[in-house]
């Protein structure tokens, strides 16, 4: 399995796609394809604890690295999402300094943070040693934030301060939302937020990211000549669709 969190510590170039149906044979399936990353969504899905856990022992079966989103900016949704043992988390929306330290030390035990004790999976169900799992596997977590508002953008100089997050991720889409343009994720004021936050965290060394549900090569190679390392590009319900529009099309060809 590649070392996604080495990889971001250098700012090198990681590729992955969104999980969004509940069927864990699908995370297998594109986990198996090559992705150094599968990132697992429970904000916009119908994925509950259950499954996500199926999600997970799946992922680990293909050898890829299983990053979760959680719905929100809170230790007690990061906690069950934690100790089912992802190898990384993602908080959406967050906005400030104080924001991104709330969801940082709700990774982190005391006295760095604020996570409670209780892994289940997390600690190989009580196969690995406490303190192992504290002081190094707990702190191995790929720790990633959302930018999806301008107040996120405006307060970024002070939010890479920060020194255990990861990945600062755009959703471009909630990000023109912010500003009353809503989709228009290429457009001149979106952009211009963009390459602004872009320019801020070169500055600071880290890795940014993009949240996309396109497929399409010149949309993805615009976020890459963005300067953006951390792409997840489609998702497992886009992908089947399609590859069915595809042969639909082929058949219709054939019989009319």
């Amino acid at each position: 399995m590649v070392d996604v969190k080495e990889k971001l510590r250098k700012c090198e170039f990681l590729k992955g796609m969104h999980i969004d149906l509940n069927d864990a044979a699908v995370t297998e399936l594109c986990g198996n394809v090559g992705f150094d990353f599968l990132w697992i969504d429970t904000e916009h899905s119908a994925i509950d604890y259950g499954c996500l856990q199926n999600h997970l022992i799946a992922a680990r079966a293909a050898g890829v690295a299983s990053i979760v989103r959680i719905p929100w900016n809170d230790p007690i949704l990061a906690k069950r999402v934690l100790e089912q043992g992802p190898d990384g988390i993602i908080f959406p929306v967050v906005n400030s300094a104080e924001e991104l330290d709330k969801a940082m030390k709700a990774t982190l035990y005391p006295p760095d943070g604020t996570r409670g004790f209780g892994p289940v999976r997390a600690a190989e169900y009580g196969l690995m040693d406490t303190e192992e799992y504290i002081k190094k596997k707990s702190k191995a977590l790929i720790r990633c934030v959302q930018i999806e508002s301008y107040i996120a953008v405006d307060n970024l100089e002070e939010m890479v301060r920060n020194p255990w997050i990861d990945c600062f991720i755009f959703g471009p889409c909630d990000l023109s939302g912010s500003i009353g343009q809503l989709n228009d994720v290429f457009g001149k004021d979106t952009q211009a937020l963009i390459k602004r936050a872009v320019d801020i965290l070169h500055r600071a060394g880290k890795s940014i990211g993009v949240s996309t549900g396109s497929d399409d090569p010149e949309v993805l190679r615009k976020w890459y000549d963005l300067g953006i390392n951390f792409i997840s590009a489609g998702t497992d319900y886009l992908h089947i669709l399609s590859g069915a529009r595809k042969v639909f099309s082929i058949l219709s060809g054939l019989g009319g």
